[in-house]
């Protein structure tokens, strides 16, 4: 990250703190990550494998989003000494507490699916049936 781009982050997060942690959170991979640590800690390799279920993820994109949620006090690192350098991620007991939020708005999500897939076709039918 350059300098203007922390800073940028830094004055985003000094303006709005409390959305930064959600974006953290909600993001597409704060989700998958959060909800795969809420089974089990990981190594690195097997929690990208495990994402990797449900959508790829580049390893880039895992390590930052990891070190994010390291930050915001959400996963823990363990980096233990040892060749080869082994790492395993957990999940903190604030990073429980977001995780089962997260989670639970998920279940909501295929639960009320349905009702969201009629209220769009509602809205869309009444879209094109009135002039723009």
């Amino acid at each position: 990250m350059g300098v203007s781009e922390r800073e940028a982050w830094a004055k985003r997060e000094a303006m709005c703190p409390h959305r930064l942690v959600l974006e953290h959170v909600t993001s597409r991979w704060g989700v998958l990550v959060l909800d795969a640590l809420l089974d089990r800690s990981y190594r690195f390799s097997e929690l990208r494998r495990q994402i990797g279920r449900v959508s790829k993820v580049s390893e880039k994109m895992l390590a930052q989003t990891l070190q994010t949620l390291e930050r915001d006090g959400f996963v823990h690192r363990d980096a233990k000494p040892v060749i080869p350098p082994r790492v395993d991620y957990s999940i903190t007991p604030l990073g429980r507490e977001a995780a089962e939020q997260v989670r639970a708005l998920a279940r909501w999500t295929d639960v009320r699916m349905d009702d969201v897939e009629r209220a769009r076709a509602a809205y869309d039918a009444a879209r094109e049936s009135t002039p723009h």
